[in-house]
């Protein structure tokens, strides 16, 4: 935390070569969680940089009050949510998995097809649940950090949270499809 507020403070003080520790601090990260929204690689990388641009300039902004990682996962995840609406992007298919894979066809077939079947799972959530789930289970966010990142209150975080895992489990049971669940549980 102290070697970001420094690196915070050069780029304030000029410093643009800086900004480079930044983002490569959080360029992963935050392309995996562009990458569950977006579903599309090329997008992501486009969304990733057009991120790093918007905190860059509003870095001035920043307040050095809470954590720089909230604040930064905010504008991503309000950046992402915005390009969204305005572009109405469906969801791809996989990618060719079985040629990358060593596994036998039929494995990558059920995995592709419980990857699909989670997926369409996950798009039927309310966009802030869905948004809550991967920041929690992709980026290891926790709920103070979620907080802040969505502007919202830590008991929200967990009463959503809490509503997209019983969603999904019961949709899991119902279908009983993913990772071969029955309809016991």
């Amino acid at each position: 935390m102290d070697e970001e507020l420094r690196y915070i403070r050069q780029i304030l003080a000029g410093d643009k070569r800086a900004y480079i520790h930044i983002i490569n601090q959080y360029k992963n990260p935050l392309y995996a969680t562009i990458l569950r929204m977006t579903k599309n690689p090329q997008t992501a990388e486009d969304m990733l940089q057009e991120v790093f641009i918007k905190v860059y300039e509003r870095l001035p902004k920043y307040d050095q009050k809470g954590p720089f990682k909230s604040w930064l996962y905010r504008i991503a995840v309000n950046h992402c949510i915005d390009e969204l609406r305005k572009k109405r992007i469906q969801t791809e298919q996989m990618e060719e998995a079985i040629i990358q894979s060593n596994e036998t066809p039929e494995v990558v077939l059920l995995q592709n097809e419980k990857s699909r079947e989670l997926e369409k799972m996950l798009s039927t959530l309310p966009e802030e649940e869905r948004i809550i789930l991967l920041l929690r289970y992709t980026n290891d966010l926790s709920y103070a950090e979620i907080s802040d990142a969505l502007g919202i209150s830590i008991m929200d975080v967990r009463n959503k949270l809490y509503r997209a895992k019983k969603k999904l489990r019961k949709n899991v049971q119902e279908g009983g499809v993913l990772y071969g669940v029955s309809e016991r549980g």
